[in-house]
């Protein structure tokens, strides 16, 4: 029983890497996508609305499919549907493709965002799910950074002579022109070892407590109507929206204004972005149990403002610095916002955390919204946008009233 829900949780924290090694490498193949196909900014955009709008429409939806045919089931149809979606496109590499394989693969990350929570808990126990749930998001963040990594080191190997079997068949693979659509074999063959490993792994079985459940359809729409629900619903919206708002171009803003090479020291400090705001977590943590969740949320948001100011007007030593700072300080936005959303409350938690994570189709929509203003006015300017997301991320620091508030350790004075 213990080797079997040890075994569990291993799993559910390679999960968590894979989820982000698929989902956080967009940024750094942003400027080779754009050379690749002769897109402007507006278009590049459509990348995250077709990867991030799976979130919005899938995330419900995930949970009834895990509530009919349990977590097993729906992790081996997200990893079939995110393989199947890589596999299209590396066998036939055009753009409108391209757009279905991000929404296949986004579709199935998704799916297992949703799955892979409950059996967390259930597998390493209530009492550890705290922990186990940072440990995950280490995981998330360690792939983050291996991602972007990876991708700088396989588009510096994979012309050369010199190379091992592996890089040589992938070159082999992809397309003479288009040498980074080689990370879609790789996100492919992922998928198919992830298929098998799932396929015969057995389960524990998972039992959630009433207010964990998915809820009805007319639970949703009641919450709907809850004006608290759909602030912090925005909430999350604008949090996933700056990630990607920023994250998502920060290559291509380095590669246009400061002549970095967009597939090694651009993808690099993507990765970094993505490393950082795992660090960040930790001091969140610590943060969090002497100082309220509101007052961290206003520090962390005013200090991201800072650090994107100088990401965006500083020279290019400055840049490469501020713009993996902006997600260390992006760091507790999530947990905060979705934490204080679900104790703000009495009732209807699982609904509510539905309807939270549909938030993450933000996620799709900032980064359009910035392509499209930088394409009259240039890119600088157009992720002045994010300012407005962090503006109304500040805000809930103001206003937000918990039932319910993080305990905190008050130190007494002598």
């Amino acid at each position: 029983m213990f080797n079997r829900n040890l075994f569990t949780v291993i799993l559910v924290l390679l999960i968590f890497f894979v989820i982000s090694f698929l989902t956080n490498i967009l940024g750094a193949l942003n400027p080779a996508i754009e050379k690749s196909f002769s897109l402007d900014f507006s278009s590049l955009g459509f990348m995250t609305l077709a990867f991030f709008s799976a979130y919005g429409i899938m995330s419900i939806p995930s949970g009834f499919l895990v509530e009919r045919y349990k977590e097993k089931r729906v992790i081996l149809m997200a990893f079939i549907l995110a393989g199947s979606g890589a596999l299209i496109f590396s066998l036939k590499p055009t753009f409108l493709i391209f757009l279905g394989s991000l929404f296949a693969i986004g579709s199935g990350m998704a799916m297992l965002q949703v799955a892979i929570n409950p059996l967390l808990r259930e597998a390493g126990g209530e009492e550890h799910f705290a922990f186990n749930s940072v440990l995950g998001q280490l995981f998330f963040g360690a792939a983050g950074v291996a991602g972007p990594y990876f991708f700088s080191y396989l588009m510096k190997n994979i012309d050369k002579n010199d190379v091992g079997f592996v890089i040589k068949t992938l070159s082999n693979l992809s397309n003479i022109d288009m040498k980074w659509t080689s990370l879609y074999w790789v996100f492919a063959f992922i998928c198919i070892v992830m298929v098998l490993v799932v396929l015969f792994h057995k389960f524990p079985i998972i039992v959630k407590k009433e207010d964990e459940r998915i809820g009805t359809l007319s639970q949703y729409k009641q919450l709907f109507k809850n004006p608290i629900v759909i602030s912090f619903f925005v909430g999350i919206f604008c949090y996933v929206g700056f990630e990607q708002g920023v994250s998502f171009w920060i290559s291509q803003f380095l590669s246009q204004y400061h002549g970095v090479d967009p597939n090694v020291q651009g993808a690099k400090t993507v990765g970094n972005f993505w490393g950082l705001l795992t660090l960040g977590c930790f001091l969140g943590l610590l943060l969090l149990k002497f100082i309220d969740s509101k007052k961290v949320l206003l520090l962390f948001s005013s200090l991201a403002f800072i650090s994107l100011t100088l990401a965006l007007f500083g020279p290019l030593r400055i840049a490469l610095f501020a713009f993996p700072v902006v997600g260390f300080f992006a760091s507790v936005m999530w947990s905060v916002i979705f934490s204080l959303g679900l104790n703000s409350l009495k009732f209807n938690h699982g609904a509510m955390a539905g309807i939270l994570c549909t938030g993450i189709v933000g996620g799709a929509v900032a980064p359009f919204i910035i392509g499209g203003i930088s394409d009259f006015i240039g890119l600088k300017f157009g992720m002045l946008f994010n300012y407005l997301l962090l503006a109304y991320i500040f805000s809930i620091g103001l206003w937000a009233n918990p039932i319910v508030k993080n305990r905190v350790i008050k130190i007494k004075n002598n």
